[in-house]
């Protein structure tokens, strides 16, 4: 892992930022390249290149704090209509920083972006089995959890 990306600079107070939150464990700030006005960036400060390097306290804080600024982007000038939550982990998901961040994306409408997804979706049979083999990996990984 890269401890000197930007955002461990941020962290470290290398590199500057625009702050809208800042606890022990979490740091929240504009994002120099928005989608809308008023998105943010939510990052954990030990540095965490995927989520399955995150703590999962801390990743569950990550939310919790994404949330909040939700509700304090809707109460802002930026007076958003909507939110969008979105955190790519790995290249192929669209991570450009190996840092692990939470966006939180404000929403108006006709604001220009937009996810993609297809209109029709598979077969129940190929979902059923598509659940049972993630349920299985997750009981193999988390044996002492049961999601049921």
């Amino acid at each position: 892992m890269d401890p000197y990306s930007i955002f461990a600079d941020i962290v470290a107070g290398r590199a500057p930022s625009s702050k809208v939150y800042e606890d022990a464990d979490v740091l929240a700030f504009m994002d120099i390249r928005p989608m809308t006005p008023g998105h943010l960036l939510v990052i954990p400060k030990v540095a965490a290149r995927s989520l399955a390097e995150l703590d999962p306290v801390v990743g569950g804080k990550l939310f919790r704090v994404g949330q909040r600024l939700a509700a304090a982007l809707r109460e802002s000038e930026v007076a958003c209509d909507g939110v969008n939550l979105f955190l790519a982990d790995g290249e192929v998901a669209g991570q450009e920083v190996f840092h692990v961040h939470l966006h939180v994306i404000p929403r108006t409408s006709g604001d220009g972006f937009g996810l993609r997804y297809r209109a029709t979706g598979p077969a129940r049979a190929d979902l059923d089995y598509l659940a049972a083999s993630i349920a299985a990996a997750d009981r193999r990984a988390s044996p002492q959890a049961s999601g049921n």
